[in-house]
């Protein structure tokens, strides 16, 4: 495996992702930005936060798979989240633990860090979801 994935001691636990990733291997995998759209563009779960992060963590799976790679190369999700909140967390929450389950990826995860915007590209986009991966 080209990813190491933990969390030292004396770092804040627990949460549902690793703090730190280590990747050997000479082959970056870069997934742009994605979002609650199918393949032919459809608006996927207009509203609905955890409907989008379902979509966008599965085109995710699929851009890494397109390069031959897995969640299981990735080391580092980072989301972006329009107007973020406390008491949006809940639904952000459970729509990665569904599409944890969905996608049956490993846990904890890679490291993740969610960043809260004011808008995205386009007005029904709740999140997006970026993934940096490793292969050898």
């Amino acid at each position: 495996m080209t990813v190491h994935t933990f969390s030292p001691d004396g770092m804040f636990q627990p949460v549902p992702y690793h703090h730190v990733s280590v990747a050997t291997g000479s082959r970056q995998v870069h997934v742009a930005g994605q979002i609650a759209r199918d393949a032919d563009g459809g608006h996927i779960a207009t509203g609905d936060l955890i409907g989008q992060m379902l979509q966008a963590m599965s085109n995710t799976a699929r851009g890494l798979a397109g390069a031959g790679a897995s969640f299981a190369d990735v080391v580092r999700l980072r989301f972006f989240v329009v107007d973020w909140s406390v008491d949006k967390n809940a639904a952000f929450m459970e729509g990665l633990e569904r599409a944890t389950r969905e996608l049956d990826l490993s846990t904890p995860l890679p490291p993740i860090s969610m960043i809260g915007v004011d808008y995205l590209f386009e007005p029904d986009v709740l999140i997006e979801v970026e993934a940096y991966a490793v292969l050898d």
